[in-house]
């Protein structure tokens, strides 16, 4: 069983989230942080650094889906084939991509919101 950090171990914030968005291990930079879809491994395979204490739960649901409907839903409803076309056409063709998007971002954000829960460092006790 690997040591915990010191408390003095200096993590920056940019590396765990840009680790994370590549989905590896925050700490090293080099083990895989998924062994499925979204499924975080116990431990890094790279380190052995205990990657089962950060508990992602809905942060990264609601952050994808916030940066979706900000950046892409709400700018697309400016545009007036969305209020024009028949909805048979607009729905799939809206929803379709939206959805492989959201599939798309959804490990890449939880990966940054772990990398990011690695930086800070939470206290396991309130977990």
């Amino acid at each position: 069983m690997s040591q915990p950090p010191a408390e003095s171990e200096r993590r920056p914030f940019m590396t765990g989230l840009v680790r994370g968005l590549k989905h590896r291990c925050p700490n090293c930079g080099e083990g895989g942080l998924y062994r499925g879809y979204l499924k975080v491994n116990p431990t890094c395979a790279a380190c052995g650094h205990d990657l089962s204490g950060y508990r992602a739960d809905d942060g990264p649901a609601y952050f994808t889906i916030l940066l979706v409907g900000h950046l892409i839903v709400a700018p697309l409803l400016l545009f007036p084939f969305i209020w024009e076309v028949s909805p048979w056409i607009v729905l799939p063709a809206t929803l379709i991509p939206l959805t492989t998007l959201i599939l798309l971002l959804l490990p890449r954000v939880k990966g940054a919101f772990i990398g990011g829960l690695w930086a800070i460092r939470p206290d396991p006790a309130h977990g």
